[in-house]
């Protein structure tokens, strides 16, 4: 008996399923492309808290390696990007002063992941961010903002002086590039979804 391949399509009008939340929080140090990596991607207007720097900001935040900041987010930044039709991600951006680490507990409840952003001009302002996610035990990865497109150090050295394992990725990205963030985004997805229990 001949097998037929079935005809059936599925009916007009009817209502597919929507994506699948998922929530991914972008992490990191002052000034490290957070917010720049969230509006980059977003596929809406991006829900941001940014503040002019004050005097008093000044003397407390080291910008001395990113002379052209003069705003600064003070809560979050929030934006989504839909990779198919079966995900969405909801990206939640951290403050990175060390003032607004009161916030990052509420920002991180209910994510599948973390994407560590790490300006290796600064690498002191990356430790916080890597203990954190490591102590609450949330899936991370860690992504070097390529800054004019230059890698100062070489990833194995990268490696070592965050003090991260062999099972937490280390991936380039340029925070500016909207593939890139993607890639980069992408890569939290994987880790996650390798992380979790069958």
């Amino acid at each position: 008996m001949d097998s037929k391949p079935s005809t059936e399509v599925a009916p007009v009008g009817a209502r597919r399923r929507p994506p699948l939340p998922v929530k991914i929080v972008v992490a990191g140090g002052f000034g490290v492309g957070k917010t720049t990596a969230v509006a980059g991607i977003s596929e809406i207007p991006v829900l941001t808290t940014e503040a002019a720097m004050t005097d008093a900001a000044a003397a407390v935040d080291d910008a001395v390696h990113v002379p052209g900041k003069t705003t600064t987010t003070v809560a979050l930044d929030f934006g989504c990007i839909t990779i198919d039709d079966e995900i969405k991600l909801y990206l939640f951006g951290t403050p990175g002063q060390d003032r607004f680490g009161f916030m990052w507990r509420d920002l991180t409840t209910g994510a599948l992941g973390a994407l560590v952003v790490v300006d290796t001009r600064r690498l002191d302002d990356c430790y916080p961010a890597v203990d954190y996610f490591e102590q609450v035990g949330l899936p991370f990865v860690v992504g070097v903002n390529m800054f004019h497109g230059e890698l100062t150090h070489d990833i194995a050295e990268l490696r070592w002086a965050l003090a991260i394992g062999a099972g937490t990725p280390l991936v380039t990205f340029d925070a500016r590039d909207r593939l890139s963030v993607r890639d980069a985004l992408l890569a939290v997805l994987r880790h996650t979804l390798t992380r979790s229990p069958p």
